[in-house]
């Protein structure tokens, strides 16, 4: 039997052979300037062609705060109906985020499908999630997403109309619109994902016992992370010019340059105004960045805004108690922008400026977390006897050794060890005097 999930990738892989055209539209608020909103205008663009569409108009508006109906007025109503007539638009997608009695209203007037920013990100992650976790926390989020939407409209006045963005996934057949079922779904995927979590927690646990750094890279999404993680571990991930490429967390072994060893996770990225129902399904996944001793918060510095991305990032972080976790700014794709680069890293001490495509950079990246992991370490003395060559082995193996002497009652060695390890070693620590 064949699943939601599984069905709607099949429609999807159809889909795409026909792409839909779509017309933006986005209110300018109290508060926010027009350049602010055409600059998330243009994100949007770039988000709905990732999710296999094209945009073939885009319509502003500056009002004080939106009308309760439609967000735009029966003005703009009217004027947005002679657009999509006018370029024959399948869909029309607001910046803006839209009500339940919004989006029925205008689909009532505009004879098609009216979706927002996050309908548009959900579709995207439902295209790109492969493994079973972050199936479910994807469908999890579209069910949360779509249940307000089909209580409002009772039968078919809000199951989407053009079977494109916005509608694949689970939940659009009229048997999966059932109040009851979708809430059925929605807990059974509750349930799942527990399920899930408490084996990522022996996971964790595992690891912990390892006695390792944890290093997480964290950042906007397309800033380059994938990359920076398969230029420093040669792990293979997927990386592609486009939003979302990768969604689920990857975690490799990375020697630095002193030979200790830390772990390091490349994990999903984030955007402005990331839906608060995607940060709420992918909390479990996230968590890793709470757990972390250092986090890279990889930036593009050839961006337009990369001000603005820092602080989107570090509001997610926020929103999943992760912004207690120890930063590392690094400024990516340098070699697109060697001036940019260097103005970010002087306005930011502390930062790094690389290349992830090219190398330029690395080794001194390497160096600066090496730095400061060992800033989190403390420097141990133990006496290790000759005969005991596991436990030299051991401190190679799981820490950074600092210096060695010989003595007749064994090896001295000073070396900075995790917690972990010291607590596994303390038989040959070297108590002060």
């Amino acid at each position: 039997m064949t699943s939601p999930y599984s069905e709607a990738l099949g429609r999807t892989l159809i889909e795409r052979t026909i792409r839909e055209k779509i017309v933006l539209v986005a209110v300018t608020l109290d508060g926010r300037t027009d350049a602010e909103t055409n600059d998330s205008l243009d994100e949007l663009e770039r988000l709905v062609d990732t999710a296999g569409a094209d945009v073939v108009a885009r319509l502003t508006q500056r009002r004080d705060k939106p009308d309760p109906a439609s967000f735009i007025g029966k003005g703009k109503v009217d004027e947005l109906k002679a657009t999509c007539l006018a370029v024959d638009a399948d869909t029309v997608v607001f910046d803006n985020e839209l009500a339940p009695a919004q989006q029925f209203n205008l689909e009532k007037t505009l004879g098609r499908t009216a979706i927002d920013r996050t309908a548009v990100i959900l579709d995207i992650f439902a295209q790109n999630s492969h493994t079973l976790e972050g199936k479910a926390q994807v469908e999890l989020a579209l069910m949360r997403y779509r249940l307000p939407r089909i209580r409002r409209g009772a039968s078919a006045g809000l199951t989407q109309q053009g079977g494109g963005i916005g509608t694949r996934g689970p939940g659009e057949t009229k048997l999966e619109t059932d109040r009851r079922r979708i809430n059925d779904r929605i807990a059974k995927l509750d349930r799942e994902l527990r399920e899930l979590q408490r084996t990522r927690d022996e996971q964790r646990k595992g690891r912990a016992r390892s006695g390792l750094a944890n290093v997480t890279i964290v950042g906007y999404t397309n800033a380059g992370k994938s990359t920076l993680l398969n230029r420093l571990t040669a792990a293979g991930v997927l990386v592609e010019n486009r939003l979302f490429a990768t969604l689920d967390p990857t975690t490799r072994r990375l020697a630095l340059p002193g030979g200790e060893p830390v772990l390091l996770t490349d994990t999903v990225g984030f955007i402005r105004r990331l839906p608060h129902t995607l940060i709420e399904a992918f909390k479990s996944t996230l968590e890793v960045a709470t757990r972390s001793d250092l986090l890279l918060h990889v930036v593009d510095s050839s961006a337009v805004d990369p001000l603005g991305q820092i602080e989107a990032v570090r509001e997610v972080l926020g929103e999943i108690a992760a912004d207690r976790v120890p930063e590392l700014l690094v400024f990516n794709k340098a070699d697109a922008d060697h001036d940019a680069a260097k103005r970010l890293v002087y306005d930011n001490p502390g930062s790094v400026a690389i290349s992830a495509a090219t190398g330029e950079g690395i080794d001194d990246l390497l160096r600066t977390i090496a730095d400061r992991v060992r800033s989190l370490t403390a420097v141990v003395e133990l006496l290790v006897p000759y005969e005991r060559g596991d436990v030299m082995a051991s401190l190679h193996r799981e820490g950074e050794v600092v210096s060695t002497s010989h003595e007749d009652g064994g090896i001295r060695v000073q070396a900075r060890l995790a917690d972990a390890s010291r607590g596994r070693l303390t038989e040959f620590v070297v108590v002060p005097q």
